[in-house]
C-alpha cells in the first residue's frame, strides 16, 4: 500500500473518531458558530487544511482538527478569547507547550507543524504566520516583536525584543533575530544575516 492510501486511511479513521466523539466538542462547535471571532478560526481552518492536504466543509474540519490536534486546541482556546477558553479549555486542554499570550494580536490564517515548546509572545503578527516546534517570540526590556504578514520561521528560531519583521519574510532553523528585518527577506544565523530575497527588492 502507497504512502498516498494509507494517509487516506488514516484521515478517514481519525474523521470517524472525530464524528464518534463529537459530543466531547457541544461546547467548542456552539461558540464557532455563534462567536464574533468565526472568520479568523476558519482562515486558520483553511491553512491548516491545505496542509494536510484534506478536503472538508470549514465546520467539519474544526471538529476533525479539535480532536485529532492538541495544538489546534490551543489556538481555538485562543481564538475564542481568555473568558470562554477558561470556560471550556479545561474539559479538552490544548499542548501546554504550545504557549500564545492572550495579550497576542494574531491576523488570519496561522498555520503550525507540531509547535513543541513554542512560545509566540509578540505584539503583533500578520496574516497567514508559519512556525514549528521550538520558535520562541518574547520580550525583551519591556518589548516585544512586531511581526509582519505572511512570515515562516523555522525550528529553534528565536525574535527577541522590540524588532519589526516584515512582510513575506522567511527566518531559517536557529536564527536568532535582535534587529529589524526588511519585507522579502531570508534570515538565517546567530548573528542573523540576510541571504537573500524572495523577490526582487525596491
Amino acid at each position: 500500500m502507497d504512502s498516498n492510501k494509507k494517509r487516506k486511511i488514516r484521515d478517514i479513521l481519525r474523521l470517524l473518531g472525530a464524528i464518534l466523539f463529537s459530543w466531547l466538542y457541544i461546547p467548542h462547535m456552539l461558540i464557532y458558530s455563534i462567536k464574533g471571532k468565526k472568520r479568523l478560526i476558519d482562515s486558520d481552518i483553511e491553512r491548516l487544511k491545505k496542509q494536510v492536504n484534506i478536503a472538508l466543509p470549514n465546520g467539519l474540519a474544526v471538529l476533525y482538527f479539535l480532536h485529532n490536534n492538541r495544538y489546534y486546541r490551543k489556538a481555538f482556546y485562543y481564538r475564542i478569547g481568555p473568558a470562554l477558553s477558561l470556560l471550556i479549555g479545561w474539559w479538552r486542554p490544548g499542548d501546554s507547550s504550545f504557549i500564545i499570550p492572550d495579550s497576542t494580536k494574531i491576523g488570519g490564517g496561522i498555520s503550525f507543524a507540531h509547535p513543541y515548546s513554542t512560545v509566540l509572545n509578540a505584539e503583533t503578527i500578520g496574516d497567514n504566520f508559519s512556525c514549528i516546534h521550538c520558535t520562541t517570540l518574547g520580550k525583551k526590556d519591556g518589548k516585544r516583536p512586531i511581526i509582519g504578514d505572511n512570515v515562516t520561521i523555522g525550528c529553534h528560531a528565536c525574535i527577541i525584543g522590540g524588532v519589526s519583521i516584515g512582510n513575506n519574510v522567511t527566518i531559517g532553523a536557529g536564527a536568532v533575530i535582535v534587529k529589524d528585518v526588511p519585507d522579502n527577506a531570508i534570515v538565517v544565523g546567530n548573528p542573523q544575516r540576510i541571504i537573500g530575497y524572495s523577490e526582487n527588492k525596491e
